[in-house]
């Protein structure tokens, strides 16, 4: 028995003595032990605390405190003595704009989305930590500050042109953004830029919103719809007869200093053998004020080439081009310094001329969602 143990052990050693047995047994041996001793001390590191990370405060840990503290879940943006002051934000981004023009423009889109004034505002001094050392930045907004607390105590509520606070004039945008398709459509054709059109529009029908007027108090109001003339002026822009016969003769004229060239003879063609009833027709149609868009539009288009081609441009005065429009073809003379104005009309016993009505309405803003502006006023497309 003792034999047959003996001869297995030395069967066993022999066997271990081999160089390709020996070295790879002991490099496996040597790896568990390594691996052992490190998953063991590993143990006690985390039984005793040893691994744990004590951390770094950030540089800017104390401004972040600031701002915790400041604007905390119950901050609101003052409006002390009716001021807003959601206007320092706007103010702040504009400083921003010269130094972190990208950032900057993130934040004002984030701001014109959300109008969250208070997110806003931490969007800007989280942008600010990075500007602490910039002195141009700094002393920019030290000048505004400054600024800011000599603000007059009491701003004005609601729109700078009074004649935009009257209840009428909100029914008034309601019943012009229903004709916003035919405006668009006559636009296209045309190259009239829509706004330009609607501040012909305007001129023409404040004044016909008026709460004392028994047509106002019918249907107007409560209908919400455009005003159409059918008397001394037609439609809802207000055309004259006669305007309106002008203005188609001008199309077809290639000697007419209004001729708008061939691709635009056929905008006013009649259907019918009697132009005389279809001007009219068209022009006081209740349910379609297409027309009377379309000739507003020809008319501006009209005395714009007038104007140009005598070397004094008018594009840019849409007070001129209403103003023009009121007044009609007789009183379109070009010359260096034309005169703002036209009709007078009176809103709330506060006079106001054609032209200025116009200019108020074209650089209000108002209705600019559904009428922007654009880069040119004509021939845009």
């Amino acid at each position: 028995m003792r034999i047959i143990k003996f001869a297995k052990i030395y069967t066993v050693k022999k066997i271990y003595s081999k160089k390709w047995v020996k070295y790879p047994v002991t490099a496996f041996l040597i790896l568990f032990a390594v691996i052992g001793f490190f998953m063991s001390g590993t143990y006690v590191a985390m039984k005793l605390k040893l691994t744990n990370d004590s951390g770094a405060i950030d540089q800017n840990d104390r401004y972040f405190q600031e701002i915790r503290d400041k604007y905390n879940q119950s901050f609101k943006i003052s409006n002390k003595n009716g001021k807003h002051e959601d206007f320092d934000n706007l103010h702040r981004i504009l400083i921003l704009n010269k130094y972190a023009p990208q950032n900057a423009k993130y934040i004002m889109d984030a701001y014109l989305k959300d109008r969250n004034e208070v997110e806003t505002r931490k969007m800007i001094f989280a942008v600010e930590m990075y500007l602490g050392k910039n002195k141009a930045y700094k002393n920019e907004v030290r000048e505004y500050l400054k600024k800011k607390y000599n603000r007059p105590k009491k701003t004005i509520q609601g729109s700078i042109f009074d004649w935009m606070n009257i209840s009428e004039w909100q029914d008034f945008k309601i019943a012009c953004a229903k004709d916003k398709k035919l405006i668009d459509s006559v636009a296209n054709l045309t190259g009239v830029e829509q706004r330009l059109i609607v501040s012909c529009l305007v001129g023409e029908q404040i004044r016909l919103f008026n709460s004392k007027r028994e047509a106002y108090k019918k249907w107007i109001g409560p209908l919400k719809i455009l005003t159409v003339e059918s008397q001394f002026s037609l439609g809802v822009t207000g055309i004259k007869e006669q305007t309106a016969i002008d203005i188609e003769k001008n199309l077809h004229d290639p000697n007419s200093v209004y001729y708008l060239g061939d691709e635009y003879v056929h905008l006013l063609d009649f259907k019918t053998d009697n132009p005389t009833a279809e001007r009219v027709k068209r022009l006081v149609d209740y349910k379609n004020h297409y027309y009377s868009y379309m000739y507003a539009a020809v008319f501006l288009k009209q005395v714009k080439i007038q104007w140009e081609k005598a070397g004094f441009p008018i594009d840019d005065r849409p007070e001129i081009l209403a103003t023009l429009f009121n007044v009609g073809y007789p009183q379109s003379k070009p010359k260096r310094n034309p005169r703002v104005g036209g009709s007078t009309i009176k809103i709330y016993d506060k006079p106001h001329s054609f032209g200025a009505i116009a200019y108020e309405f074209y650089y209000s803003g108002e209705l600019y969602d559904i009428f922007p502006y654009k880069s040119k006023r004509f021939d845009w497309n």
